[in-house]
């Protein structure tokens, strides 16, 4: 849908859906303690108590939703924040929704209702596809139609999902001091800084930019975004699968050594990917981008960077959750959000909006740095993983993206880039063998 947005919408529109939706980032995890990482972690055990479960979420959801209605009652009375103030109930229709999705969509996933998941997903896709056409094309509505086509393709997905799930079986009232209930916020809360410093990794220089730069250029940053998107797809599918995973065949010596290879793999790929994505960076930007969106191209390749840590990171979170380690997301979480606002603050200075991009991809590297250290501190395992191979392979992918900012798309630059596309393939020559087995097995 990019293409279409950039069409239809100005700059500073995009800008302002981007800066809204992302403030609704943090707030789902701030408001709700984070309530739908429990909902995941404890609706997998199948001796659960799963109503209780699906109902303590429900109730932060509900509760959470109400207190942001408050708040933005009292900004529309006094107009504390104005762009607020012009979009208050698409704000919270939004925030309400994208909450309750979450906590059903983990549910579901913890239940095992994969198909159904898929079902609504697909189904919330091509509502959001028809409504964009609609209320953009068709009738012009512009930004409002925006956030109208984004309300409805939600919506959908909750709603197939609140009769596919036969919801009204798990409700019910939790005491406050149930023990299920008492240990999810137990289990949750030290996740809420663990989310909050996902969103302030990827979404703190949307405010320092907008402050620092302008609405518009806010929203040409956020559709530099769009292509690492891509890999971020690969993430999101692969993230929700390796929790259960990890949770379900957790060993903590590794014997079998199938998180050491399931690690070095997915790093193989996320790589692989991100090397590739640079390469066609340029190209994806002429076709995806259209008027003044298309200098997007720029923060892209830093971004494709960070994204490849944020993925490695999520992984070794994965291990510390089957163990129940959340305590250790808070202190990385709260060590790299310090860094990364202490950077984007700096760097913006020298760089502008190139300037965030940079502190984004080093605070998703420090990231990943503290996460490993915790998981051999805190959980013990001795995984077969080759961090100077990888290191090496980063810096290989530092140098295609900043040949790509200063060279250009010539005959040099991609005769640069195979060049170094070949050094990674060698460095992971076991993990390409291993993928190559495994698709000729499948075919």
């Amino acid at each position: 849908m990019v293409p279409l947005y950039t069409h239809v919408l100005s700059t500073a529109d995009y800008g302002t859906y981007d800066i809204l939706n992302a403030t609704i980032g943090p707030l789902i995890p701030l408001l709700t303690v984070d309530i739908q990482e429990a909902v995941l972690r404890f609706s997998v055990e199948e001796d659960s108590e799963r109503d209780k479960v699906f109902s303590t979420g429900l109730y932060y959801v509900i509760l959470s939703t109400l207190i942001l209605l408050a708040f933005t009652g009292i900004n529309y009375y006094f107009g504390f924040i104005k762009i607020l103030k012009d979009y208050a109930s698409f704000f919270v229709l939004l925030y309400g929704l994208n909450a309750l999705s979450g906590i059903l969509v983990y549910f579901a996933r913890g239940t095992n209702q994969i198909r159904d998941i898929s079902i609504g997903s697909v189904l919330s896709t091509a509502v959001m596809i028809a409504s964009n056409l609609l209320f953009l094309v068709v009738f012009k509505f512009g930004l409002i139609g925006y956030f109208v086509a984004s309300i409805l393709g939600i919506s959908a997905q909750v709603i197939y999902l609140l009769f596919k799930i036969d919801i009204h079986r798990y409700l019910r009232l939790v005491p406050r001091k149930d023990p299920i209930r008492r240990e999810m916020v137990k289990y949750s809360t030290p996740m809420v800084a663990n989310a909050i410093v996902w969103w302030t990794s990827s979404a703190l220089d949307t405010y320092i930019v907008t402050w620092f730069c302008g609405i518009s250029e806010n929203g040409i940053l956020s559709v530099g975004y769009k292509i690492p998107s891509i890999i971020n797809i690969v993430q999101g599918i692969f993230g929700q699968a390796w929790t259960l995973s990890a949770v379900k065949d957790f060993d903590e010596k590794d014997s079998d050594g199938f998180f050491s290879n399931t690690y070095n793999v997915y790093n193989f790929l996320l790589v692989c990917m991100c090397s590739a994505l640079i390469v066609l960076d340029k190209p994806l930007a002429s076709f995806l981008f259209a008027n003044d969106f298309f200098a997007a191209w720029r923060y892209s390749p830093f971004l494709l960077i960070g994204t490849v840590f944020s993925g490695m990171s999520a992984y070794i979170g994965g291990l510390l959750a089957a163990k129940k380690k959340t305590g250790t997301f808070a202190i990385t979480s709260t060590i790299t959000a310090a860094v990364n606002a202490g950077l984007n603050l700096v760097l913006i200075q020298f760089w502008g909006v190139l300037g965030a991009v940079f502190a984004t991809a080093l605070s998703y590297f420090l990231m990943w740095i503290l996460r490993i250290r915790e998981l051999k501190k805190y959980v013990g395992i001795e995984m077969d993983i080759h961090i100077k191979r990888d290191i090496a392979a980063y810096i290989l992918l530092v140098i295609q993206a900043f040949a790509l900012i200063t060279i250009g798309v010539d005959r040099f630059f991609l005769g640069h880039q195979c060049v170094l596309f070949a050094l990674i393939m060698v460095l992971y020559k076991k993990e390409v063998v291993a993928v190559l087995s495994q698709i000729k097995k499948i075919l």
